[in-house]
């Protein structure tokens, strides 16, 4: 009996790779990109008129709805669309946050075609996809929590803390992000400090390079 084709969708704002990936989705003989995306906000328009993929790839950084805010409103609503994550960024804290946001799986762009065909199939078989290197830094991640360490509480990050780190890494002052976050300026030297801690760094500065790293902000 013939397997029923699997129903990609695709949203990467790099129009040549997104090209090159629906191609050679589209030769595993199994798989159909049934649309593409340049936004995050072009693919809920899809969805919303009725155009539902089973799986979903997405570039992280991507203009108007990044790679994350597409996840977490997927997760809320269309649940029934596995995510498969398109990103250069491995790091404890995007892999923590990315989980958080309802992604299955995580591939790295330059993925082996194999690699990609076995993760979409495993994403619709079983829920989900990990790569070895991936479930290591999280086996790893959660090692590290139980001997005592705070490694896992410093990688999950609030939805405050998140907004925050974003808009340190623009050039308004405290002032003018507490006023965009609705806080007293109190609040906002209360989240900075906390982060200071959090992600060991001393400086506004030091927060935009690891939102940099992470794959937080890109520039």
């Amino acid at each position: 009996m013939q397997q029923p084709i699997i129903k990609i969708s695709l949203s990467d704002d790099h129009v040549l790779l997104r090209n090159a990936l629906a191609s050679l989705i589209d030769s595993f003989g199994d798989c159909q990109v049934i649309h593409q995306s340049g936004t995050g906000k072009e693919l809920t328009e899809h969805i919303l008129a009725g155009e539902v993929p089973d799986v979903a790839i997405l570039d992280l950084n991507m203009p108007e709805m990044d790679g994350f805010e597409t996840a977490t409103w997927l997760h809320q609503h269309a649940p029934a669309v596995q995510v498969l994550m398109l990103t250069m960024y491995d790091s404890e804290l995007s892999l923590i946050r990315l989980l958080q946001a309802g992604v299955k799986g995580f591939l790295k762009k330059d993925v082996h075609p194999s690699e990609l065909k076995f993760a979409i199939q495993s994403v619709v078989q079983s829920g989900f996809y990990y790569s070895v290197h991936t479930t290591g830094k999280l086996v790893n991640l959660f090692r590290n929590n139980t001997d005592g360490s705070n490694g896992l509480q410093k990688t999950m990050l609030t939805d405050s803390e998140m907004e925050f780190l974003k808009l340190a890494c623009t050039d308004l002052t405290y002032k003018e992000i507490a006023q965009k976050m609705h806080l007293n300026p109190r609040s906002v030297d209360n989240l900075r400090d906390l982060l200071f801690v959090k992600l060991n760094v001393k400086s506004r500065v030091g927060l935009a390079m690891v939102a940099l790293r992470h794959g937080v902000v890109s520039f």
